[in-house]
Parts: C-alpha cells; sequence; structure tokens
C-alpha cells in the first residue's frame, strides 16, 4: 500500500494537488481491458489513506480483486437539495516506455509541466477533487448540498468493473443525487476578440457525450493449404469488409450543443459560421480542435486485427476490433449501417456498448460552474461542447444522474492538449493544476 506522504500543516490545496498528482501517476493503474494489468488497488487505498487522514470514512469496493473503487460522502448544509456527484477515475491506459522520452510513471516535472500517464486522463482532476475535499474536512465547513466523492475503476475499458460496478452493487451511495462533474471539460481554448483582437480565453463545458460501440467484425471463410487458390479466404473478407467501413462518410449532423458552441465562438470572434464554411470554425479552435471535429458525425475506427496461426495455413476465420461512437439518437442507425457494411460473410459482435447523453446547458449548476470559473479568469467565456469520447457519466445515468465533464484547466494556448489523452508524453501544467484546483474549491463552496 503506497501512504500519503507526510506535509507541513500549512500546505494548500494547490499545493497537495500538485503532490497527490504526482504520487498517483507514480501508481501504476494501466489498463489493458483484459483483466491482465496492475489493477487499481494501490492507488485506491492511496486514495483512502489521503481521506482517513482529514477524518473522513470513505469506503472501497472491488468487483474483483484488485479492481478498486473508493466512495465516500460530505453531508451539506441542505441535505433536502439534490446531492451532487464529483468523480473520477483511477486507471489509465497503457504507455510504451520505449517510445516516451521520459519514464512514463515517474512523473517527472520539467518545464512546468508534470509529464507522464494519467497526467491528464484524469490523476490530474482525481489529485484537483482529493485536494479539495482535504481542504472541506479540515475547515469543518459544509458545502451547500451533500456530495459524493467517488474515485472509480476501469473507466479506460467502459466501467463495467468500476462505475458500473458501483451503481449496480451500492446505488445507496448515491441516494439524492441528481447531478454529476467529470473528466474532459472546463479546459480553456484561446481566441482573438473581436472588439480588441487581443487573446481571450474560452472554457469548454461538456455537456453532452457521444455513445460507445465497441464492436468485433468476425470473418468466416474455408482453411486450408496456404498453396491452394482459395475464393473464401476469411482474411480477405474481412479485408474487404475494413475498406467499405473505412470508406464509408458519415453524414455530418449538428446537435445543439455543437451549434451552441459555434455560435459562442462565432460571437467572441466577430463572425458568422455555416456548415458549408465549417472547417473555417474548427480551425479557430486550436488543441481542441480533433475532440469536436469528432461530435461533428458518428465515427468508426480500426484499432486491432488477429488471424492465422501458421505461415502456410490459410485460417477459417479472422477478427478485427472496431470503435465506433455515435450521436445522441444515432445508436440503431449505426449499427445498421456497420452490418450492411460488413458484407455477409462477416459476423459483428458487440463487445462493449453505451449511450449517448445530453444534458441543459443551463441550469443553477451550470451558472456555479461558470460562475466558480470567472471570478479565476474574469473576461473570459463559458462555452458547451460535446465530447467524442465517452466518461462515468453514462453509468450514473442509470440511477437518474444528470452529468458534466468539469476538469477545469486554463492552458497555454500553444499546448496540443487533446492530443495528450492516449498520447506519448502525456503531461500536464503545473499551473494549470493549481488553477483548477482553486476554481473547484470555489464550486464546491457554491454549488
Amino acid at each position: 500500500m503506497t501512504t500519503p506522504t507526510q506535509r507541513p500543516q500549512t500546505t494548500t490545496a494547490e499545493d497537495e494537488a500538485v503532490r497527490i498528482c504526482k504520487e498517483l501517476i507514480r501508481i501504476d493503474t494501466s489498463n489493458y481491458g483484459d483483466g491482465s494489468g496492475p489493477g487499481e488497488r494501490e492507488a485506491a487505498e492511496y486514495v483512502m489513506g489521503l481521506l482517513q487522514e482529514v477524518g473522513l470514512d470513505p469506503q472501497l469496493t472491488e468487483s474483483d480483486p484488485g479492481r478498486a473503487s473508493v466512495v465516500v460522502r460530505t453531508e451539506g448544509r441542505d441535505s433536502s437539495r439534490g446531492g451532487l456527484v464529483l468523480h473520477g477515475h483511477l486507471d489509465v491506459v497503457p504507455a510504451e516506455a520505449a517510445d516516451w522520452s521520459v519514464d512514463p510513471f515517474a512523473a517527472e516535472e520539467k518545464d512546468g509541466l508534470i509529464w507522464g500517464r494519467g497526467a491528464v486522463d484524469m490523476k490530474d482532476m482525481d489529485a484537483m477533487l482529493i485536494a479539495t475535499l482535504r481542504q472541506l474536512a479540515r475547515s469543518g465547513e459544509k458545502p451547500p448540498r451533500d456530495i459524493v466523492w467517488a474515485f472509480f475503476a476501469d473507466e479506460e475499458a467502459g466501467g463495467d468493473k468500476g462505475a458500473g460496478h458501483v451503481v449496480e452493487k451500492h446505488p445507496e451511495w448515491f441516494e439524492g443525487c441528481t447531478e454529476a462533474i467529470s473528466e474532459v471539460g472546463g479546459f480553456s481554448i484561446t481566441l482573438p476578440d473581436a472588439a480588441t483582437g487581443a487573446p481571450t480565453r474560452a472554457y469548454l463545458l461538456q455537456t453532452a457525450e457521444k455513445g460507445i460501440a465497441w464492436l468485433r467484425l468476425r470473418a468466416r471463410g474455408r482453411a486450408g493449404h496456404g498453396s491452394v487458390p482459395n475464393d473464401e479466404n476469411a482474411i480477405v473478407r474481412l479485408a474487404e469488409a475494413i475498406a467499405r467501413i473505412d470508406a464509408h462518410r458519415w453524414p455530418r449532423t449538428y446537435i445543439a450543443s455543437v451549434r451552441e458552441l459555434f455560435d459562442g465562438v462565432a460571437q467572441i470572434v466577430g463572425t458568422t459560421w455555416s456548415e458549408e464554411r465549417i472547417e473555417d470554425m474548427l480551425g479557430r479552435l486550436g488543441g481542441a480542435r480533433r475532440f469536436v471535429e469528432g461530435t461533428l458525425q458518428d465515427t468508426s475506427n480500426f484499432s486491432m486485427l488477429d488471424s492465422g496461426y501458421k505461415h502456410n495455413v490459410v485460417p477459417q476465420s479472422a477478427t478485427a476490433s472496431l470503435d465506433c461512437r455515435f450521436l445522441p439518437g444515432h445508436e440503431e442507425e449505426l449499427m445498421s449501417t456497420i452490418r450492411e457494411l460488413a458484407g455477409e460473410h462477416v459476423d459483428v459482435e458487440v463487445v462493449h456498448r453505451d449511450i449517448a447523453l445530453e444534458a441543459p446547458s443551463s441550469g443553477e449548476l451550470v451558472e456555479s460552474m461558470k460562475k466558480a470559473l470567472l471570478k479565476e479568469d474574469p473576461g473570459a467565456h463559458v462555452l458547451p461542447y460535446c465530447l467524442s469520447g465517452g466518461t462515468d457519466n453514462k453509468h450514473l445515468s442509470r440511477l437518474g444522474i444528470t452529468g458534466y465533464g468539469f476538469a477545469p484547466l486554463q492552458l497555454p494556448d500553444d499546448l496540443d492538449f487533446t492530443g495528450m489523452f492516449h498520447g506519448v508524453d502525456e503531461r500536464a501544467p503545473v499551473d494549470a493544476i493549481r488553477f483548477g484546483t482553486r476554481v473547484l474549491g470555489r464550486l464546491v463552496a457554491d454549488c
């Protein structure tokens, strides 16, 4: 078990967030998706220790040995109000150390950034939440309403062993909760102000996220000797299906959160936008472009292939893994299209499937998030957007909880932030983590 390091009592929440982020990165929680990784237990025990140290009584639950999640509830001044869930995930995607310029699990700090797997996805937010919670516990103050703080396992493999398990086995831990906040929202992009031409920041608040369909295509064919002509070759049939799906152009659909984002950006920079000239708008989004571009249509990307066992044997089957993401309301249409493109000799199997989400872009919680940001960055803007990926808010939605993405980070305009997610040399600015901790502190005091 990794225990919290001792530190002076005068340490601020910002200092703690930076330290905790580094210590979490140094705990390898790589999730390979097949149960073969180290699991989250060590990180969960570390979090337990940090919370117990300030007098809290967190709960730890495991879906399988080593697949641990942590949940704790803090009482608010008005428990009759709907509770708020603040949550993160403890697992990370694997990192191939040979590809990195630094040790991906050393949490090295250089050039004002923390480098390591999980620095942005999402041990930075975990650390900001933990530091904020520890500050709250030490102060003895109560937030306006009950808050459930959760740190889940397994998000990077769909969350069935983490948030899905906790929601199914312990729904009572979220009793009375109506809203939730998690990752991949609240980060800044830099735009030129229409009135002055000066750089101004806009923070993207995640109010929607695409659904997930992780599929396996299995081509059937006739096995045989590699020297004999074979017009039922499973590998060829799979390759043809891959080519058809890859060539398919998914039609663009502009959902409400995307239109609101483009409207807001256009107003800031003093221009207009149209579907016919969307490249002009995408070009203004800097590091957020790839996330936003992924929300203009459904998407399908092949990620793994598997077939055969010997050079001179034609296999009777071949498989490919396909990562599909669909906009709200598009699930059945996407599945039908993929099956049609796969063809009669290729079966489409569902490995993991989860819903798309949409949340209101206005309301008390949204206003509280905006106020917290603008108190730390006056003159900035806050705009809604749709996330091309997915979060554990999908699991919480089964309890009727409305989810948002709000991990506030003030970013330098030259940082390829979206490229950090699952990328090589993942890193997060130290000052951004400090900024986010201050914002979350304000939000917790006025949620």
